[in-house]
């Protein structure tokens, strides 16, 4: 589900939402002219992803964060969203190679059309091209993408190599999202923020609010995977049990002890490849306690993003922001 159609529940004010979708349509006009490259193929490979979609979270945080600042409407808070949004694609031509993915929001991934030496080099040429719209944007809008782009990579590296001995996998895992799922979304509300000439105490709570809903965006990501009849990201159901990718509902499933768990931890041992057993497997976890466990989990990184707007001053901004609050981790069911 794009933003742009549950766009009026979240942004109830008129005037705020025309200003919105205005910025959200200038956006997507500037990914398209972004993704332009001297190569026709490089432009075909980074446009298949663009046009299959999205929800286009981080450049609608960007665009809304604006509005907590004097100049919303500056020309440099399109570019930081059309960064974001650059960034966060090229993140997943990548991520497909390493989940060894099939389907992306509905369409084949790049990496299953073409392969996976296209889907990385795709990737990095929409890194390069966010990397050039950035650098109008001011060394210090640099060195924050810089920073977010290492938190993305030891995220992925932390997920691949794992927990270390002795490590909480459950807070091992909540780091990993922090990384590579909270910095991006984090960057996305900063840079709103600050490019509209927002104070520094503003553009710090909208930062950690970021953060924390990223987290609790990408936790209810995980269980619509899971619990979700048909998805609305475009994955087919139960990706991540195909793709072995351990969410945090499966690593509650892990740590129980009950023997009548037995059969469903067997199924979380790795990927599942036949269709009878990723069935029974969804059935089983479906009915989980973990699942409300990972609910309750996502539910409250939302509620401690809403605490990081409460030093804000009331308005129709702030509002919408918590409003995200639900969209992002109650949509899970």
């Amino acid at each position: 589900m794009s933003v742009m159609t549950d766009l009026e529940r979240i942004c109830p004010d008129p005037e705020l939402r025309a200003s919105l979708e205005i910025g959200l349509a200038q956006v997507e006009t500037a990914l398209h002219e972004a993704v332009q490259g001297d190569y026709p193929f490089a432009t075909h490979a980074a446009t298949h992803l663009l046009d299959a979609g999205g929800k286009r979270f981080r450049p609608l945080l960007t665009l809304l964060a604006a509005h907590l600042g004097p100049a919303p409407m500056h020309p440099n808070v399109i570019k930081a969203a059309t960064v974001v949004e650059l960034t966060h694609l090229a993140t997943l031509y990548h991520d497909d190679v390493m989940d060894e993915a099939t389907l992306r929001r509905g369409a084949p991934s790049a990496n299953a059309k073409w392969d996976n030496t296209i889907a990385i080099l795709t990737g990095d040429f929409l890194f390069a091209r966010a990397s050039d719209i950035l650098a109008d944007l001011g060394p210090e809008a640099v060195r924050i993408q810089a920073r977010t782009f290492e938190r993305l990579v030891t995220g992925q590296i932390r997920e691949t190599i794992g927990p270390e001995d002795g490590e909480d996998p459950i807070k091992h895992h909540l780091q990993v999202l922090a990384d590579k799922t909270g910095s991006l979304i984090a960057t996305s509300a900063k840079f709103g923020a600050m490019m509209a000439g927002a104070g520094y105490d503003t553009i710090d709570a909208v930062t950690r609010y970021g953060e924390a809903i990223g987290i609790a965006f990408q936790l209810s990501d995980d269980i619509v995977d899971i619990a979700a009849a048909q998805q609305e990201s475009g994955k087919l159901p139960g990706t991540d049990l195909r793709e072995g990718v351990t969410t945090l509902a499966a690593l509650h499933v892990i740590d129980s002890q009950d023997p009548a768990d037995a059969e469903l931890r067997s199924y979380l041992a790795g990927p599942i490849t036949d269709e009878d057993e990723l069935a029974r497997a969804l059935t089983l976890i479906r009915v989980h306690p973990g699942l409300d466990e990972a609910r309750a989990e996502s539910i409250r990184w939302a509620e401690d993003a809403r605490r990081e707007l409460r030093p804000l001053p009331s308005s129709s901004t702030v509002h919408s922001l918590e409003t995200l609050c639900d969209y992002a981790a109650r949509r899970s069911g």
